[in-house]
Formats: C-alpha cells, structure tokens, sequence
C-alpha cells in the first residue's frame, strides 16, 4: 500500500545558475502537461488513503491555485494529510497564499539560498531577501504554520558569518523547518561551464555545516536528518518516508517513484512525457540486496540512524557480523556511533559520509 505522493510541476521562469535539475523555462506548454499529469495520476494511483503529498519543482508557484486544487481533488486526502508545496518567493501575494491554504495546501517549503542580496544576484535567484521576509509574514498571517525555507551554503562570496546570519535571520522569522545544501556544481547548470570566482575551499564550506548545526540546536531546533533541522514534531513527514525507504508514487516528467520492489522514473523531456505520460521511461526491479543497501544508504542519513534489528527481521541477516569490518573500522576512527538499537553517523561522520556509504555497497 503506497500513501504517499510526489509531482513534479517541471516549470521555471528562469533557470538558477546552480540548478541541474529537469525544469523548462516556457510554461507555453502548462495546460498540456496539467492534462497529461492527470491521465499519469488516474492510470496508476489506486486510491490509497494520502499521508503526504508533495509538489517539487522547478517552480510549482507558477501553477494558479485551482491548478493545485484540480490536481488534488483526483487524490484521497483529508486533514490530516501533509500537502506541501515548494515555493519561490517572488510575486506571492496573501490571495494567492489564501487561495493555496483552501484547498489544502498546509506545508509551504520556500527556496531563501540566502539572504545576501549580492550574492542572490550572482546565482541567478529572482528574488530579494526582503522578498523572503514579506512572504515568510504574509503566509503566517493567513495561518501557515508549517513553513520551511532553503538554503545553500558554499555561495561564491560567502563566508561563515554571512552564512551564520542567514540561518539567524530564518530563526528570528519563526519558520518551523530548514533544510541546509551546501552547493554543489553538476554538469548541465550554468556554473558548469561558466565556474563562479570566490567559491569557499571544502574545509571553510565543513565549517560552514558544523556552524549551522551548533546555531540550529542552540535554538532548539532538532537535527533530524544530515540536511535538515525542525521544531519539535514539524519534520518532514514526506522526506521521512524517502529516508525510511517506503514507497511511494512520483508522477510527471522526470519524476521518481517506487512501487513493489521497483524504482522507476519518468521521461525526462515534456515532449517524450505528453507523448506517453502512463509509461515509465525505466523501471529497475531492486535485488534484495540492493534494498539492503538504500535500507542502510537512506537510514543512515536520519540523525537517529538505522535500527540493525529491525533490518535483520526485514532481510533475514545478522547486519552486525555481515558488516563488521566496516562497522569496526568506522566505530574505531570515531565516525559512526553504536546506539540502543543500531547506528549513526557521528558529527564528523557526517562530514565524509559518501565515503563511509560506499563501503556498504557490495
């Protein structure tokens, strides 16, 4: 039973300096899609009571809200569903945001990077700081409560204090999430090809994290997840059940999803998406030991860690003596910790925990 849904809306007005991410900068085609969306939806969703619904982007604020509430009326949801939507912060007036909240809507995740109006400019973000300051207010004035916002750090021009004001300046907003990315430059963004000047070294950007840790829990928020940070009882209820590695529908162009022991994801171009929105463009069955693995990979990433008995009833192992070199090695040089049911990352562990994650790959 799968009950919980992303949908991809692939739209942008202009595409970030940073982003590699599939999203088409003509929303020419909006109408197209939305119908091709719903047709993906009533082929494959099979009427499950919802927990979580998300909207990602691109910029799914480039919707109307009747968009969002046509695509939410083919789903079986109620109150107590977490709907979030991502949200960019420019052009969001209090009847959009009302508009939003009525039909459903009840999570916002905002996309801040940072409020350094120089450094917003020089990775190609639409919007001001103080853009980010009247939307965060105007949201909470018409009642959301469950609201999150972005950030990147490692920006060109950056340094640790800019970053430490960033997250104080989110804090003082009173937003109740926060999720943390340092930048990373990907083949297919701007950067790319036309690499910024002024980027902080590897060693400045670890500062940077271990920086925002100690600010985030100093002010009672809790680290829940390598990236992400909440008041007490607002997670991301959605993000925790990738972490969990359960399954879940992704609908739309390049979406992802998984379903009965199957990944799969979707054509990646609007056009080979309109031609055919109910095929996946791959589907990819996962080996037992391939679930093992995204079991550990995803688990890991949680700051509680991963439950070794509960893995060991899931896969019929012994997770201790199967990875005891790596559990020995690790516990040993002070990156992974043993807790009362399994493990997890140590704060320095965090910092090199793609390496630590490769070892568990067969």
């Amino acid at each position: 039973m799968t009950e919980n849904v992303y949908i991809h809306i692939p739209f942008c007005r202009r595409k970030c300096n940073y982003c590699s991410f599939i999203s088409f900068s003509s929303i020419d085609k909006k109408e197209q899609y939305l119908d091709a969306l719903k047709k993906e939806i009533q082929s494959k969703y099979k009427n499950e009571k919802l927990k979580t619904l998300y909207f990602g982007g691109g910029t799914p604020s480039l919707l109307e809200a009747s968009d969002f509430s046509d695509i939410i009326s083919l789903f079986d949801v109620d109150n107590s569903t977490e709907i979030t939507t991502e949200l960019n912060p420019e052009n969001l007036t209090k009847e959009y945001l009302k508009n939003l909240k009525k039909c459903g809507i009840n999570r916002i995740s905002m996309g801040c990077q940072t409020f350094n109006n120089d450094i917003l400019k020089i990775i190609g973000r639409q919007h001001t700081a103080q853009e980010v300051v009247s939307a965060v207010k105007s949201a909470q004035d018409i009642g959301f409560d469950n609201i999150s916002l972005d950030f990147i750090y490692g920006l060109p021009k950056q340094n640790i204090d800019d970053f430490a004001q960033d997250l104080t300046t989110a804090i003082q907003l009173g937003v109740k999430h926060i999720s943390l990315y340092g930048l990373k430059i990907d083949d297919g963004c701007y950067f790319y090809k036309n690499p910024p000047e002024n980027l902080p070294d590897d060693e400045t950007q670890a500062n940077m994290y271990l920086k925002a840790i100690e600010i985030m829990t100093q002010n009672g928020f809790a680290h829940y997840e390598i990236s992400n940070f909440c008041r007490p009882n607002f997670e991301s209820r959605h993000n925790l059940n990738y972490w969990n590695n359960n399954s879940y529908y992704g609908f739309g162009v390049a979406a992802h999803g998984y379903l009965d022991g199957n990944r799969y994801s979707n054509p990646v171009t609007i056009e080979k998406y309109l031609e055919n929105p109910t095929t996946p463009q791959e589907t990819k069955h996962l080996t037992e030991q391939e679930k093992l693995e995204e079991e550990i990979f995803l688990g890991l990433r949680r700051m509680d860690g991963i439950n070794s008995s509960l893995i060991n009833e899931k896969y019929n192992i012994d997770f201790k003596k199967k990875y005891k070199n790596i559990l020995d090695k690790y516990t040993a040089s002070g990156h992974i910790t043993k807790t009362e049911n399994g493990y997890k990352f140590t704060v320095n562990g965090i910092l090199v925990s793609n390496y630590i994650l490769a070892d568990f790959l067969d």
